[in-house]
């Protein structure tokens, strides 16, 4: 029973995690944008930014996500 909720939250996990990595902007968009880059990727308000919050779900989701691979693998 345990085993098969944890797949079931797994599965959903890999789709919902597809899906944050596909709403991600691209970082690399040519040289003739490193200037202006540099602005939107070191700034101060990152974090509270619509990609920072992406990014932070992003890492959260993947350890997660590796967390149950784990856990799976030993059930």
């Amino acid at each position: 029973m345990l085993k098969m909720l944890l797949t079931v939250i797994f599965v959903i996990l890999a789709v919902v995690l597809t899906v944050i990595v596909l709403m991600q902007e691209g970082k690399s968009a040519g040289l003739g944008s490193v200037a202006g880059m540099a602005d939107t990727y070191w700034g101060k308000n990152k974090g509270r930014s619509m990609e920072g919050a992406l990014e932070k779900f992003t890492k959260f989701a993947a350890g997660l996500f590796l967390l149950l691979a784990v856990v799976l693998n030993v059930l």
